[in-house]
């Protein structure tokens, strides 16, 4: 078995790791091993790939952090087969470190949303149509409660929960509601004051009436027209010209 020199490089090492990383991920792709299936030891990895101890191991380290592998005491390395929205869920506080991270995946929720409406027209039930219409018909009723903005960040919340579940996709809603989710914990997103009130029940109540036509043009429109204030600011003025023009 290679020994490494104390003199190998840090990159060096380090590109040893990631290819074989990737010829485990292969393997494991290939033989089609199921989940909690007993791999190999770290030990037993260095000698089959004729690696060092160091690169074996931070290889199995790579595959450990995205839920590939699974360290047991006493068995070694287990195979599993991670969901991919809860990577995506972990992921994400990581991937918006600055004002163009989180403008990038204000692009990506914009797609997913539009992009997922055309599913949600299609596959909606008449039931799921009609509990979309209810909740669309309480915003008008909240505007002259205290707790107006409370209500309303509800009621927004399960109407597009609604829509996620009508698309019939669970990989497609669970992207979608972990980046819902997370805008929604930014204090700075999406500010609504209460003369927006009628604005925003008008907004629902439209692509609610949309999808029961199964009008998959005029529901995208409505969705653009309702998620544009997601988008940055130059991305939000395009938007605008593109919805006035449908």
């Amino acid at each position: 078995m290679p020994v490494e020199s104390p003199k190998t490089p840090f990159r060096s090492r380090k590109n040893q790791s990631q290819q074989l990383a990737e010829r485990l991920r292969k393997k494991i792709e290939q033989e089609q091993l199921p989940d909690g299936e007993l791999f190999m030891t770290e030990a037993e990895v260095a000698e089959q790939f004729e690696v060092s101890r160091t690169v074996a191991r931070e290889a199995v380290a790579r595959l450990r952090a995205i839920g590939l592998l699974e360290g047991r005491q006493r068995k070694g390395l287990i195979v599993r087969h991670p969901d991919p929205i809860d990577l995506f869920s972990a992921s994400l506080p990581s991937l918006a470190r600055s004002e163009d991270d989180l403008a990038e995946l204000s692009r990506l929720r914009y797609v997913l949303e539009v992009g997922a409406i055309e599913l949600a027209v299609r596959n909606a039930s008449e039931e799921q149509v009609a509990s979309l219409s209810s909740i669309a018909s309480r915003f008008r009723k909240i505007a002259n409660n205290e707790s107006w903005l409370d209500e309303e960040k509800q009621l927004d919340l399960e109407f597009h929960s609604l829509l996620l579940e009508m698309t019939g996709s669970k990989l497609v809603a669970g992207m979608q509601r972990v980046l819902v989710d997370f805008f929604r914990s930014l204090v700075n997103t999406s500010p609504v004051d209460a003369a927006n009130i009628d604005r925003i029940a008008w907004e629902h109540t439209e692509l609610a009436a949309a999808i029961g036509d199964r009008d998959v043009e005029r529901a995208r429109a409505m969705l653009r027209i309702q998620i544009r204030r997601y988008l940055p600011d130059s991305d939000a003025d395009r938007n605008r010209t593109t919805a006035a023009n449908s």
